[in-house]
């Protein structure tokens, strides 16, 4: 049998290599929820691309999650657009949260036309970020809205029902939102890393 040689000697001697933990990416659009920054491989929001967020009904917490992002975007240079809400934002709400409602613009839109109208929001490179609520979007659509947010430099928020998650997407991010037990919010997929195992709750502590 070989010798016992103690680690704490093999390391001191530099005869193992120790690892270090890579630092979490400083991300260009943080969602401002730090355990959600740190999970998601650009540190933030992918930049100039699609985020799909798939929701058990309409109201359910999906504004709540991007409210530290819009009050961060509404104090820059570029306005944000909400394409056809299924329910009017609450203003002072949005404001208590530090949203400058003089830079959101609320698009009313026949459904037949939300897509349309949210691409060309998107390649007008005069929007921060677009939000969506699009009843009926396939593939060739989502890709669309994805070349279109790249072009435009801009951020897009599509929402959509959970039904939607065993459908295959091209965005570049997709989030789930659940009410039960509690609200929270899983990473079902994360281009450029792997998805967190866990959820995070959709709470203020996180931000």
């Amino acid at each position: 049998m070989g010798a016992v040689i103690a680690l704490s000697s093999m390391l001191d001697a530099r005869q193992i290599w120790r690892g270090r933990a890579m630092p979490v990416p400083a991300g260009d659009q943080p969602t401002g929820w730090a355990a959600l920054d740190a999970a998601l491989p650009a540190g933030g929001w992918p930049d100039a691309a699609l985020s799909e967020i798939l929701l058990p009904a309409d109201g359910v917490g999906e504004l709540r999650l991007l409210l530290p992002t819009l009050a961060r975007l509404s104090h820059a240079a570029r306005s944000v657009m909400v394409v056809t809400p299924p329910y009017s934002p609450c203003v002072a709400g949005w404001q208590q949260h530090g949203v400058d409602m003089r830079k959101v613009d609320i698009v009313a839109a026949k459904q037949a036309d939300v897509l349309w109208a949210t691409e060309q929001c998107l390649r007008s490179g005069s929007c921060a970020a677009v939000l969506a609520w699009p009843r009926q979007a396939d593939d060739r659509a989502l890709r669309r809205l994805q070349v279109a947010a790249d072009t435009g430099r801009a951020l897009a928020f599509v929402f959509r029902d959970r039904r939607h998650l065993s459908s295959a997407s091209p965005a570049a991010l997709r989030l789930e939102i659940e009410t039960s037990p509690s609200a929270r919010v899983w990473v079902r997929k994360c281009r450029g890393g792997v998805e967190p195992p866990q959820p995070f709750p959709l709470a203020r502590s996180l931000h």
